[in-house]
């Protein structure tokens, strides 16, 4: 369900719940929120926070992004902020990594070609992430099962644009819960519409502000989201840890943990 209107202000939002699951039965209800980041949120998006029953929300964003550019939210600390940081989906701070030192102003033709050649594909920065970071997703499912405890049960988890590190983190919950494979694609592809026109544009400009020119592999990587991205990932999970539950259990999570993960994912 789409709630970009309803948290204001934000551009990618939605609520993962109703999804229907492959052995029958959906996705639980007001357990699973993704969005772009908080930065922007009026008193109406407060507002929204506290009637969807969103009681956590968890920024995947580094260090640097959320000091640019922190959440807004509740002063009543009716909301918990989880920061976990995962790397590697920053645009911004990955093409600033791939400047060679010392470049001053905008970088030459030369430099451009060097940096676009070591830029990866949606599919291997994809493959990157996960590779790195199953302790953070294994945190984040920990972070669901202690909310579904409480009087606001909902968990928002976001980066900046709610792609990239939101994207698989919502591919992720929703493999172990049991979502046909299909739909997790068809969730993952709704973000490029989500992002197109003005909000796209803020996007690239991040990478365009520090000199280099938006080359087709840099803006697929900061506005667009193909399903064979997301396909990538899920055959990784596939074939490096079995299923979603396997990795899981690789970045920490006990298997007592995993299954009550899943039972929450999976209740009404």
């Amino acid at each position: 369900m789409d709630l970009s209107s309803v948290l204001q202000v934000t551009h990618n939002a939605r609520e993962l719940g109703g999804v229907p699951l492959a052995g029958g039965g959906t996705l639980a209800s007001g357990v699973l929120f993704r969005s772009d980041a908080l930065s922007g949120l009026t008193d109406e998006g407060l507002r929204a926070l506290r009637e969807l029953r969103i009681g956590t929300v968890i920024d995947l964003r580094t260090d640097g992004e959320r000091a640019r550019s922190a959440d807004v939210l509740p002063q009543d600390d009716s909301v918990k902020l989880v920061p976990l940081p995962v790397q590697g989906g920053a645009m911004d701070e990955m093409v600033q990594h791939l400047l060679p030192s010392g470049v001053g102003g905008s970088p030459s033709a030369a430099q451009v070609s060097e940096i676009v050649e070591q830029v990866p594909t949606l599919e291997d920065l994809y493959v990157a992430i996960l590779s790195s970071s199953a302790p953070q997703f294994a945190e984040l499912g920990r972070a669901v099962v202690a909310a579904a405890s409480t009087d606001r049960p909902g968990v928002l988890f976001h980066c900046t644009a709610g792609k990239d590190r939101t994207g698989l983190a919502a591919a992720l919950l929703m493999l172990l819960a049991g979502v046909r494979r299909e739909a997790i694609v068809d969730d993952y592809t709704l973000t490029q519409q989500n992002l197109a026109g003005g909000f796209a544009d803020a996007l690239t400009g991040l990478i365009t502000a520090i000199g280099v020119p938006l080359t087709p592999r840099l803006k697929t990587l900061a506005t667009e989201a193909p399903a064979s991205a997301i396909e990538a990932a899920l055959d990784w999970i596939e074939s490096e840890h079995g299923d979603a539950s396997g990795y899981l259990r690789a970045g920490g999570m006990t298997l007592a943990e995993v299954e009550a993960l899943t039972k929450v994912l999976r209740s009404a």
